[in-house]
């Protein structure tokens, strides 16, 4: 396994001729994707010739292949590392055993579960960000979303391939479903809150990506510990594609921050057209806490279940020295009712999405970190900080009560009393979004945003990594 067949309809190294029922079911499955990408992709940029990089190995040095392509006829396709047919299932209850390579019956459900969650966020992202190419800041920045935009329709291929691989006709109409929900539709919404809210600005995308994007990394490194392989070889690839999502995310928030420094040494950033720190960490708060709920519940007899069941690890599991969390706890913060702060000897197993948790608010730190640097470089001495992990919170422990950013508990009007103080109110949405405006010609940048170090892959940030064709939202037919 390596390299990948494009003579194929649907690009693959898993030899998908060898099976023609899987290969017939998916080919049919293909149309109705297209049509989604169509309804729901990009909106005014179909027939545009976007440079952008396919997948042609799973090999460290040969997995993309950089070319202008048109979106809809981006190989999407399906790719797993190559199988180690030594490998064992290193924690849990059936650690020591070798790896399944079929779904054990007694988790088919839990499986199922696990891979239509994963797999629903990745259309809805491409959902939430229709419409950001329509006020690009850049001709780099428009490329840069939409190859995250075709990589996050990749990953919903690879979450189809195993549905419909090893679950039948529930996998086949669990398929179709994903194609029928919307991100914020009311009536069918996407199946995490986090991804049916709105992204009508470029600062949310990089906080997005930023944020929850991470949180998708660290859903999938948990997940390609599974002990199911094709579970854990899919999402080892993926991880390959995810971290550049991360990249946009980070390094755009850090240019957004770069002018915002530039102008404070003139005047007022707002007088300026620029985007103020206080904006800016308030989006920060909302991003990152809304991003802190796809973790779930932090104490949880579903984690426990899928840790001990074998099917969703802890991150980098494999560097851990005890992998039964049969005989360790984890002290867990909680209140009561009257705010009152006492401490929990959690089972470890019921923990496990606190620890998956903990690696990510450690990542998000290091970002934030790089963030404060590019601040102090521009001789800025303000800096971007992460709220307290119990700060606005939908989900688990820390949703039933109100706390401020350093996560000391509130009554609900004292917290209602400042809430504009911590997260993006609605004057600050229409600012952000009046400073949108598309910005097309090669090399040049909005004015809110600073231009990147260097382009993509060796090209100059000058490149032309769009090309406008007739039918574009910028060259109407």
């Amino acid at each position: 396994m390596g390299s990948v067949n494009y003579q194929e309809k649907i690009p693959n190294n898993v030899d998908l001729h060898q099976d023609r029922r899987l290969q017939r079911a998916l080919e049919e499955w293909l149309p109705n994707y297209l049509d989604w990408w169509t309804e729901m992709g990009p909106d005014g940029f179909q027939r545009d010739d976007v440079y952008l990089r396919t997948a042609v190995s799973v090999d460290r040095d040969g997995w993309a292949h950089f070319d202008h392509v048109k979106m809809p006829d981006y190989r999407w396709g399906i790719f797993l590392t190559p199988r180690d047919t030594k490998r064992v299932i290193h924690f849990g209850d059936h650690m020591g055993e070798p790896a399944w390579e079929q779904v054990p019956g007694e988790y088919r459900n839990s499986l199922r579960r696990l891979i239509v969650t994963q797999g629903d966020t990745e259309p809805a992202s491409v959902e939430q960000q229709r419409l950001l190419g329509q006020c690009c800041p850049s001709l780099y920045d428009l490329r840069n979303l939409f190859q995250v935009n075709v990589e996050e329709g990749r990953h919903l291929w690879a979450m189809v391939y195993l549905l419909h691989s090893y679950f039948g006709r529930d996998g086949r109409e669990e398929a179709e479903a994903m194609l029928e929900r919307r991100a914020g539709n009311a009536d069918s919404p996407r199946i995490l809150g986090t991804f049916n809210a709105p992204i009508e600005d470029w600062l949310s995308f990089f906080c997005f990506t930023t944020f929850t994007d991470r949180d998708g990394k660290y859903q999938l490194r948990a997940l390609s510990e599974s002990g199911f392989d094709p579970l854990a070889r899919t999402c080892q690839f993926m991880l390959t594609e995810e971290a550049h999502h991360m990249f946009v995310g980070q390094t755009g928030i850090g240019r957004i921050l770069k002018r915002t420094a530039e102008m404070m040494k003139k005047g007022d950033v707002r007088a300026q057209g620029g985007i103020p720190i206080d904006v800016i960490q308030r989006y920060v708060n909302q991003w990152y806490s809304l991003s802190l709920d796809l973790f779930g519940s932090e104490d949880s007899s579903n984690a426990a279940s899928f840790f001990g069941s074998s099917l969703k690890g802890r991150d980098r599991e494999e560097e851990l020295t005890e992998h039964t969390a049969l005989h360790e706890s984890y002290k867990m913060t909680k209140f009561d009712a009257n705010g009152r702060e006492f401490v929990e000897d959690v089972p470890l197993r019921r923990a496990m999405n606190e620890v998956l948790r903990d690696a990510y608010v450690e990542d998000c730190e290091k970002a934030v970190r790089s963030w404060n640097r590019t601040l102090a470089a521009e001789g800025c001495d303000l800096e971007i900080t992460l709220p307290n992990r119990r700060f606005h919170r939908g989900q688990g422990l820390y949703s039933e009560a109100k706390f401020d950013t350093r996560g000391q508990w509130l009554q609900a009007s004292a917290w209602s009393a400042r809430e504009s103080e911590w997260l993006p109110t609605d004057a600050d949405r229409a600012y952000v979004k009046s400073l949108m405006y598309a910005v097309t010609t090669p090399g040049e940048f909005a004015h809110w945003i600073a231009p990147p170090p260097r382009g993509i892959e060796g090209m100059p940030i000058e490149y032309e990594y769009v090309k406008f064709n007739e039918g574009s939202h910028f060259k109407k037919s």
